[in-house]
């Protein structure tokens, strides 16, 4: 076991809303830029290093790819040790000591008062997914070494009164090998061994790719990277919104309440293949069409779980009212076979991806959604295989660290903006998010930059350079309640 910081070896009404939003994204641009600069504050709020140095950096590791046209960087690629290296020295350049473990993440920290008090860990991650936006993981990072760059030129790094690390993952969004938190799981001691031996495309392993970046790791120092409980106070994690809300309000920063649990399903319905033109519509066992109203059914119910669960036993008024709020279902692949136009299909395949922020809830509408698709199946004489592919229960961000990261967040938007009178929002993430690993080593709290039409994962991922500024302030201004 590892102690923190020891390194080891639509119409109208729609549209409407969009313009709505961009003249409030804009206005609070304009408008933050004129009050600071009105005031005299941009030298007094850093913007030299907080909004100008972090927006070059940003664009500057976008560049940092494995693609030729646009952003990729998995884990451990050639582009992420290149990356790697980019970001070391911008965390010394901000007088943070540096390492990297035996996952590929990289730290930087600094001691402050009482090398011996429980760290304040500070991160997200550094790999991408294919074709990605420059924000994504990104931002928090550096707006975390800015933050501590600021202190280090006011000669107030020494000062901090407990220890702060920044942590670059090396792996969040599992593209390479299909296996996400690679890099905080590790941290938090969560990631089995197991793992050193997933295999990506090419039939490397885990554990080949880092030894080829002359890392070696066994299933003992694995073990060994988690950290120790009692040497951590709390992780913090700075990310974009990945979502509308923010933009939608008019406002750049908002507290994450939580991180909503996942389920992913994989549903098969077999039926009987025949020819397109001879087999009667009433003689069809048609797995399609049957498919069709399930997923149809899986909408109906999502957006209105309440009519859904009358029966449900163990959901009290909070449990339905969470879902009522939180219940997002997607499904994202569908496949048929033979899949020919002239050809009745003889069985589809389609996936689930439900996230809710209450898993009581979450089991429930799992429960009700097979129940439904049974009886459907059944209705039209095809078979069904319901598959859980992959469970994840929802966090709850720690009331101490929101509350803080609130207040310090509200003081940013102040020192922008002037007099306020809005109060920070409060957010659910419906995105899985590094901190989901660190809850099970630590208390986390998280804070969402918003990003232009809740766009993500995608080249067109944008976030305005006052936001990046005012997220940077908000990290600085929680760094500096632990003087």
């Amino acid at each position: 076991m590892a102690t923190a910081g020891v390194p080891h070896s639509y119409f109208p009404f729609s549209l409407f809303l969009l313009l709505l939003s961009s003249t409030l994204s804009s206005s609070f641009s304009a408008s933050a830029t004129a009050t600071a600069e009105k005031e005299g504050k941009p030298r007094s709020l850093h913007s030299e290093i907080l909004r100008d140095e972090a927006v070059a950096r940003l664009n500057e590791l976008g560049k940092v790819s494995d693609a030729v046209g646009y952003l990729e960087r998995t884990f451990m690629s050639p582009a992420s040790v290149r990356a790697g290296i980019l970001i070391r020295e911008w965390m010394e350049d901000a007088g943070l000591r540096t390492w990297v473990d035996s996952m590929g993440n990289l730290h930087g920290r600094v001691e402050g008062r009482n090398a011996s008090a429980q760290a304040l860990l500070i991160g997200s991650h550094m790999d991408t997914v294919v074709d990605a936006g420059i924000f994504d993981g990104s931002l928090g990072i550096i707006s975390a070494i800015s933050a501590l760059k600021v202190l280090e030129s006011n000669g107030k790094l020494g000062e901090l009164k407990r220890p702060v690390e920044v942590i670059a993952f090396s792996d969040e969004e599992g593209v390479r090998f299909q296996s996400t938190f690679l890099g905080s799981a590790a941290v938090a001691g969560i990631l089995p061994v197991t793992a050193l031996n997933i295999s990506d495309k090419s039939g490397e392993t885990v554990q080949d790719v880092l030894t080829g970046n002359s890392i070696e790791i066994t299933e003992g120092s694995l073990l060994e990277m988690k950290y120790d409980p009692a040497s951590v106070w709390g992780y913090v994690e700075l990310h974009i919104e990945q979502g509308p809300v923010l933009e939608w309000i008019g406002l750049p920063l908002a507290v994450v309440k939580g991180i909503a649990g996942q389920t992913r399903l994989k549903v098969t319905v077999r039926g009987s293949q025949g020819h397109a033109g001879t087999v009667p519509m009433s003689m069809r066992r048609d797995p399609m069409a049957a498919a069709a109203e399930l997923i149809v059914l899986l909408e109906s119910l999502c957006k209105r779980p309440r009519e859904f669960l009358l029966d449900c036993g163990n959901c009290n008024e909070y449990t339905l009212e969470s879902l009522s709020t939180s219940l997002v279902c997607t499904v994202g692949e569908i496949s048929t076979w033979p899949s020919a136009s002239n050809v009745i299909p003889g069985q589809v395949t389609f996936t689930v991806d439900l996230r809710a922020i209450d898993d009581v809830g979450r089991e429930a509408v799992v429960y009700e959604i097979s129940n439904q698709i049974y009886k459907i199946c059944d209705r039209r004489s095809v078979s069904c295989i319901i598959e859980r592919k992959h469970d994840a229960n929802a966090v709850i961000c720690d009331q101490e660290l929101s509350t803080r990261l609130q207040s310090a967040a509200y003081t940013a938007v102040h020192r922008m903006m002037g007099e306020i009178h809005e109060e920070v929002p409060v957010l659910m993430s419906g995105a899985g998010h590094d901190a989901m690993a660190i809850s099970h080593l630590t208390k986390v709290g998280m804070l969402f930059v918003r990003c232009r039409g809740g766009i993500s994962h995608s080249p067109e991922e944008h976030v305005l350079d006052d936001d990046v500024w005012v997220a940077g302030i908000a990290l600085l201004s929680f760094l500096e309640s632990h003087m």
